[in-house]
């Protein structure tokens, strides 16, 4: 087998071949865009072929940036449209074209690679980490009232809505994106290019949507609600953007008192947001589909904790093993004054991790005392889990809506 990048002359065989996989028909190219592999760069997309020159294999990447903990931001490769043609599966072709592009990845400098499992069993096994967790939250319309904030005062909100077609604001929808991903940690960035080619899900893509635009108190657009009817007399959101939780809170009731709808249907939500607690009752608000999202790999360690914000100071020495790279390493991380040393080291472990359970916490989505818990990461002394716990916290959950 020879696995080789793409090229200009050969990306359709990559298309072909990636729909092929999953049993899907191409769409037919239409006015405006919409096709989602547009956004795909031929260079960074891998072709696995048999001997006799059969495509029947594909990983792809895209150039994306992750907000991390502190606001900082850092280059990630956002690894998707990874197939193998059913004809030949179970025959070490997966793992074959996993391994070369987390070592393509790697040479080209690149130190985390992200991406969303189509199956939740498959991406562990090569070192990706589940890091970001998302609910669909639907709440009928005649249980939506909102109980009185116990904590007295008044709403801090002084913006308004405006009421467009999502075609008619794209760039606008494109600014205030970019402006609330810079600020929340697990974010990625949603590159012009998207944007121009109706690359994605919606607002992007094509597909018509209603956007209740939130603009402040001097007029400046500062997030939105995507939205359009769903199945039956419900209403589905499809993300809602918003820089604090009182926009949130605003657009959440523009939403809620929509006319001639029984039901809401909010999804990309994070499990705890606090929506289902200013509801008078907590009831009205129903959690569904708790899934992961975003999946984080660490293709070089020192370089990816030093790149995070650190909120608390302290010590670790963490053991780390990737077995798919057949790779180990122990490392000594400090933590000082919100910036972290990290570094090779005899020193005996605090803890011994999977380089996918680095990942699972590295974004402060998932503490390391659960994994503990559950048997995956091992602790060699009575506090190294809730030291972990303390230095791995985020400013901010982590939280990711983009899909690709």
């Amino acid at each position: 087998m020879e696995i080789r990048a793409t090229t200009e002359e050969n990306f359709q065989v990559f298309v072909d071949t990636v729909h092929s996989a999953f049993a899907r028909l191409p769409e037919a190219p239409v006015d405006g865009g919409g096709l989602w592999w547009s956004a795909l760069e031929p260079e960074r997309c891998l072709l696995a072929f048999t001997p006799k020159g059969k495509a029947v294999g594909t990983a792809g990447s895209y150039p994306f940036e992750l907000t991390l903990p502190g606001e900082r931001i850092a280059p990630a490769a956002g690894v998707t449209a990874v197939g193998v043609l059913p004809t030949h599966r179970r025959r070490g072709v997966l793992s074959a074209i996993m391994r070369h592009q987390l070592t393509d990845l790697r040479e080209r400098g690149e130190f985390l690679s992200v991406l969303l499992a189509s199956e939740a069993g498959i991406y562990g096994r090569f070192g990706y980490g589940t890091a970001t967790y998302e609910a669909e939250l639907t709440v009928r319309r005649h249980e939506n009232a909102f109980a009185p904030p116990r904590a007295g005062g008044t709403d801090p909100n002084r913006g308004s809505i405006e009421l467009l077609p999502s075609a008619e604001c794209l760039p606008i929808l494109e600014d205030v994106y970019d402006r609330y991903r810079r600020q929340q940690p697990g974010a990625l960035s949603r590159p012009h290019r998207w944007w121009s080619l109706r690359a994605g899900q919606p607002p992007i893509a094509p597909q018509p949507r209603l956007i209740a635009l939130h603009r402040d108190a001097d007029g400046l657009a500062d997030g939105y609600a995507s939205y359009a009817r769903g199945e039956g007399s419900s209403l589905k959101v499809d993300e809602i953007v918003a820089p604090s939780d009182q926009v949130f809170t605003t657009l959440a009731r523009y939403l809620l008192d929509h006319d001639l709808f029984t039901s809401m249907v909010f999804r990309h939500v994070p499990p705890e947001h606090p929506l289902r607690w200013q509801l008078a009752d907590l009831r009205a608000g129903r959690v569904g589909k708790v899934t992961d999202w975003l999946w984080v790999r660490l293709l070089d360690i020192p370089r990816a904790l030093t790149a995070r914000g650190w909120f608390d100071d302290g010590e670790l020495v963490l053991d780390v093993h990737d077995p798919f790279l057949e790779k180990q390493g122990r490392y000594r991380l400090h933590v000082r004054d919100g910036k972290a040393e990290c570094e090779p080291t005899d020193l005996p472990p605090d803890l011994t991790l999977d380089v996918r359970d680095l990942g699972a916490i590295y974004l402060g989505g998932t503490t390391p005392s659960t994994l503990v818990r559950a048997g995956h990461i091992q602790s060699h002394t009575d506090d190294a889990a809730a030291r972990a716990d303390v230095l791995f916290r985020s400013d901010r959950l982590p939280h990711c809506l983009h899909w690709f």
